[in-house]
């Protein structure tokens, strides 16, 4: 018994092309439906019920005529000879159970049937073209709406793409990779390679994907962040009386605007807030900056800044030498610097201050990290000399226990060199051999 007979398939399917031409989904949506329902065709079970039909077509298309599901749910079952073929009894339930267990992903059930009987796979084979096909389609979706994303919008519509193609990379077997249905293939012209290498590109092309939907999510929050809060600041400054609430309400103001600022470079985020930063910026000197002492310190605020963007873009893509960690240490001094020439009777000197214990965190975080780069480059420097000892040892001294010893000395040096330093990588190659140097004593 089939799961969607042809009249219910022909019914939906007009439906299907009329609404892929009125909803934005089109094409694509028309497409996801189309193979789903292409697959309950050929898949045996109970004929698919009114809410099981809607469940199938309303997440691509919404706005799908009830009607229509309606009449293909009455039009769901066999009629004629098909009628009385499906009330042939159970003796065919024990083929389907032979077929269900020849159809299991298991090589040791496969291969001999795929010698004998290799038409009792196709039901396995279709279902692995689909997720295939699935697969690949929704892997080119989302990198077109995540890769080339102009909105928000796109990146959510994207990361739902990234989760489908995630489905149906996990369904396909992946001992099955490389291996060419042929015979299926012979009948049904499938165009697919399910190859090793596609399947690995593929997933490190969802794993790339994901990563940078949660990049472009954290970078949408850090935008709704900065726009409450320059909004917020702006208002408080419009709204205060005294002096005191001004100075507080100027230094909000102007962390709205440097959350704005600091936005990822990279992200969808950063092109909606470049417009908005520099609209804000510009209400800030309107409404704040007519003042010649308020004017100066709002110089030496936006020089600093000037420093600590370089310094924060100088930091990216890390790890970086101990001379490239000395630069951003001085970017960072020079920024802090600016900000202090700014007096206690300056409107600027709340924000100033606020400004000046971020950017001395930042420092001293860099100072740490070039303290790292400074200590790995030393413990691994003596340990590739101890290397060198330890291997002229070895050519002239038998004696297993110094050699030993001297191993043991190069694991302890190499163990000092810290994640994320420049020498880490090599580090950890040395220590391997050391160690299973070590272990042939």
């Amino acid at each position: 018994m089939s799961r969607l007979y042809n009249r219910a398939y022909k019914i939906l399917e007009v439906e299907v092309d009329k609404c892929s031409k009125e909803d934005l989904v089109g094409e694509v949506g028309k497409k996801i439906v189309m193979k789903r329902l292409d697959k309950l065709t050929f898949q045996s079970g109970e004929p698919l019920k009114e809410e099981e039909l809607s469940y199938l077509v309303k997440d691509q298309f919404p706005d799908f005529n009830e009607t229509v599901i309606q009449k293909a749910a009455k039009a769901n079952k066999p009629s004629g000879v098909w009628s009385k073929i499906a009330l042939i009894p159970a003796a065919l339930a024990g083929i389907a159970g032979i077929v269900w267990v020849a159809n299991l992903p298991y090589p040791m059930i496969r291969k001999p049937v795929a010698r004998v009987a290799p038409i009792i796979l196709i039901p396995s084979y279709i279902n692995m073209n689909y997720n295939y096909r699935e697969a690949i389609a929704n892997v080119e979706q989302a990198d077109q709406l995540i890769n080339k994303a102009t909105s928000s919008a796109d990146i959510n519509f994207g990361a739902e793409k990234v989760a489908l193609a995630q489905k149906h990379l996990d369904e396909l077997p992946v001992w099955f990779l490389g291996y060419y249905p042929q015979r299926y293939c012979t009948f049904f012209s499938c165009s697919w390679k399910f190859t090793l290498d596609e399947f690995e590109t593929a997933r490190k092309q969802v794993g790339r994907m994901e990563a940078k939907v949660f990049q472009e999510k954290n970078a949408q929050k850090s935008l709704t962040e900065a726009e409450k809060a320059v909004a917020s600041g702006k208002q408080q400054y419009l709204e205060a009386t005294t002096s005191t609430e001004k100075n507080e309400a100027i230094a909000n103001w102007q962390t709205g605007i440097d959350k704005l600022a600091q936005v990822p470079p990279t992200t969808v985020a950063a092109k909606m807030a470049k417009p908005q930063l520099a609209a804000a910026q510009r209400d800030f000197r309107t409404e704040v900056g007519s003042a010649s002492g308020n004017k100066r310190g709002f110089t030496f605020i936006e020089v600093a800044k000037q420093f600590g963007l370089q310094a924060v873009e100088a930091a990216q893509n890390g790890p970086h030498s101990e001379q490239r960690w000395q630069v951003i240490v001085g970017l960072w001094e020079q920024a802090i610097n600016q900000l202090q020439k700014i007096s206690a009777d300056n409107p600027s000197y709340l924000a100033a201050q606020a400004k000046i214990g971020e950017y001395q965190l930042n420092l001293a975080n860099i100072k740490m990290k070039l303290e790292a780069e400074r200590e790995s480059g030393t413990a691994f420097k003596q340990g590739k000399d101890l290397i060198a000892e330890w291997q002229q040892y070895v050519v002239d001294n038998s004696n297993r226990g110094v050699v030993a010893s001297k191993l043991q000395e190069i694991i302890n040096r190499l163990e000092n060199v810290k994640p994320e330093t420049t020498y880490y990588q090599e580090a950890q190659e040395l220590l391997k051999f050391a160690k299973d140097k070590q272990k042939d004593l």
